[in-house]
């Protein structure tokens, strides 16, 4: 998921290097491939509410699975955003900084299996440090990932519905579907380019948020430490009154291979 990064210059891989991890980003482009990553990938989005304002979101989202039987892995999913979001309100007077809400996954899936696939719960909790910021909700529901690889292509979608159970009344409640349709292509020097779309459903206020990222991502190294730099534009196809209108993304994953 993810434009040329200038971290690149003099980083690549040496070719014997890229041999050796060859299929490192094609573990990167499935989402619950048997590898420790922790990405943290930036979004930032431009042009919301009457302010003309723009939202900065650093996703911290570490990916961990573990080894249930010989023929069964469980994968953790964390997503912890930190936001940073300017002129937003009428006037643009209104800025707010701090923690949103986390969203965790859990997929049981096959050790092996074509297509890959991984079913289990997702969970919402209201870890926001400020009330504009987050949910104050807490909630539950079932997530799921199904994709194919096939030579130098992913392509696959992963999916999930929450609703809340508990929280402050006072606040709207959560019904909502989050569905993510992704297709890759990585070459032979460990480029993916992909496209994907993130979108999410509000059922309670019946609207669609659409954006499309085109994003190029590549592996390298750092000392012996593999890494995989992004970046890329999105462009909101649909979206609520006052919505985004486009934003950029970049970052980094690390990578921790099994020995």
């Amino acid at each position: 998921m993810k434009p040329i990064h200038p971290l690149l210059a003099g980083a690549l891989l040496a070719p014997s290097a890229l041999a050796a991890d060859a299929d490192l980003a094609k573990q990167l482009a499935n989402p619950v491939a048997s590898l420790i990553s922790v990405p943290v990938q930036s979004n930032v989005d431009f042009g919301i509410g009457p302010g003309d304002g723009t939202r900065w979101t650093t996703n911290i989202q570490p990916v961990v699975p573990f080894d249930l039987t010989e023929h069964w892995n469980l994968i953790s999913r964390t997503i912890l955003p930190v936001i940073d979001q300017q002129g937003i309100a009428p006037g643009g007077a209104t800025d707010e900084f701090g923690l949103g809400d986390t969203v965790q996954s859990f997929f049981f899936s096959p050790a092996e299996s074509d297509p890959i696939w991984g079913l289990g719960p997702v969970f919402l909790i209201p870890t926001a440090t400020d009330s504009v910021l987050g949910t104050e909700k807490w909630g539950i529901g079932p997530t799921g990932v199904v994709l194919k690889q096939a030579g130098p292509w992913t392509f696959g979608a992963l999916a999930n519905h929450i609703w809340d159970f508990a929280g402050d009344d006072s606040r709207a409640g959560v019904n909502a579907t989050f569905l993510q349709p992704f297709v890759s292509y990585i070459t032979d020097t460990k480029t993916t380019f992909t496209i994907n779309s993130e979108s999410t459903y509000d059922w309670n206020a019946n609207e669609w948020t659409v954006p499309v990222n085109l994003v190029v991502s590549q592996l390298f190294t750092i000392g012996e430490q593999p890494v995989q730099a992004f970046g890329g534009l999105r462009y909101y196809l649909d979206k609520p009154s006052g919505g985004p209108e486009w934003g950029v993304r970049f970052g980094l994953i690390f990578l921790f291979p099994k020995s």
